[in-house]
């Protein structure tokens, strides 16, 4: 049976409720894009529209993987493209990645999108909105753009030089008509609406509507996982403070190195690293060179056990370089912020994630660089565990005032009938 054939009703396609959603991961993948995909596809299947996924055969992290070609997942229908070169290290494995789902993706649509059809590109990889938009334009359909990143900005800024002149330019003058043309553009934050607008999209067709964690699987827990603990050496009564996710290279590590150099003598305090990325794999290197022996480092774990991972810390630290403010979203606050743990924020204190933590004082926001600020923060919570449980409370109901699951899914789902209301 053809993939697009699953959950399809002809009351569907009277009422016009069809939707393609176009992102390089998807599930079974356990990757935050893939899984906030689809939550949201699944919420929008289970409230009868039709919904079809164009994605890869990947697992990310995991390049010799390959998932069917076709699948239907809760009433979801998915298709996977063939990609070449997820095997090669690098960027020319990454360039080559990106161009052959391109492809793939683009002939993908062509053969879904009608009239009437609503197409939401992610921006995984870059630029995917650019292939939505001449499909989209081609059939008739409606373009959504849920940018996760701004590129090229993030390249330029990570370093890759040859972006910053001509051809980045030309990159940005075509990522931005994709957002222009678009019937609606999904920022994830305030600052990164912002820097749309600036690019000459009109206000009435950007939504702010932020990432989400699994708030219900994602418990409060007063325990800080024991079993987890004894499997991975922590001490039962040690204080740790935990990373989650991929540390990458919009992110820093060396306000942390800095700071638990201040706290070595402090054998009660320990750092815990889940995930990976660049910068986690530049500081395990460190820590190793400087025999770190209260630096714990564990892999990626399943969606099922992460709020036992995430309970683990007593406190969580996540970090941005100021340079990536409004072209990235650390959405990990969510997830920190569902476990009820106080947020450590390395990041310009004027941006999105301390603004975010300042009004219930649900973290400490540390300027990136400032190793003693952030020592100080983690003694703070280190010596008075009542405070700290107490900020991690508040960190929860920061969650349930505004950014719970529910909410941001119920806010696609009114943007999204709109688009089919004024068709």
């Amino acid at each position: 049976m053809d993939s697009a054939s699953p959950g399809r009703s002809p009351m569907h396609e009277k009422i016009g409720r069809r939707i393609v959603f176009v992102n390089r991961f998807y599930a079974p993948d356990h990757s935050a894009t893939a899984q906030i995909l689809t939550d949201l596809a699944e919420h929008l299947a289970g409230r009868g529209w039709d919904v079809e996924i164009v994605t890869s055969r990947l697992i990310y992290g995991a390049a010799r993987a390959t998932l069917p070609a076709r699948d239907s997942i809760n009433g979801v229908a998915v298709t996977r493209v063939p990609t070449i070169g997820a095997a090669i290290p690098g960027l020319p494995g990454r360039l080559l990645a990106y161009m052959t789902f391109y492809f793939g993706a683009g002939w993908a649509l062509l053969r879904r999108l009608r009239r009437g059809t609503i197409v939401v590109a992610k921006t995984d990889p870059p630029l995917i909105g650019l292939v939505a938009l001449v499909a989209a334009r081609l059939r008739g359909a409606k373009l959504v753009n849920w940018v996760q990143d701004l590129y090229p900005e993030i390249a330029a800024e990570m370093g890759m030089r040859v972006l910053r002149g001509p051809i980045g330019a030309t990159l940005s003058a075509l990522r931005d008509l994709s957002l222009r043309r678009a019937a609606l553009t999904v920022a994830i934050g305030r600052r990164m609406a912002d820097r749309i607008a600036r690019h000459g999209v009109s206000e009435r067709r950007i939504a702010i509507i932020a990432n989400w964690s699994d708030d219900e699987a994602i418990a409060p827990s007063a325990a800080n996982s024991p079993a987890l603990r004894e499997e991975w050496g922590l001490p039962d009564d040690a204080f740790v403070l935990e990373y989650s996710g991929n540390l990458g290279r919009a992110h820093e590590a060396d306000t942390l190195l800095a700071a638990a150099a201040l706290l070595a003598e402090r054998r009660d305090i320990w750092f815990l690293f889940v995930g990976g990325g660049h910068a986690q794999a530049e500081l395990r290197r460190k820590a190793a060179e400087d025999r770190r022996d209260r630096f714990v480092f564990q892999p990626y774990q399943p969606r099922a056990r992460l709020s036992e991972s995430l309970a683990v810390g007593d406190a969580h630290w996540l970090s941005l370089r100021p340079e990536f403010e409004g072209l990235i979203v650390p959405s990990k606050v969510f997830g920190i912020a569902a476990a009820a743990r106080p947020i450590v924020a390395v990041c310009d204190p004027n941006g999105e994630v301390p603004s975010m933590i300042a009004e219930l004082e649900a973290g400490i926001a540390v300027t990136p660089g400032d190793g003693h600020a952030l020592a100080a923060a983690i003694l703070s919570l280190a010596d008075d565990r009542a405070a700290c449980r107490a900020m991690g409370g508040r960190a929860r109901v920061m969650l349930q005032q505004g950014f719970l699951r529910d909410t941001a899914l119920e806010q696609w789902t009114t943007r999204l009938e709109t688009l089919v209301e004024h068709d």
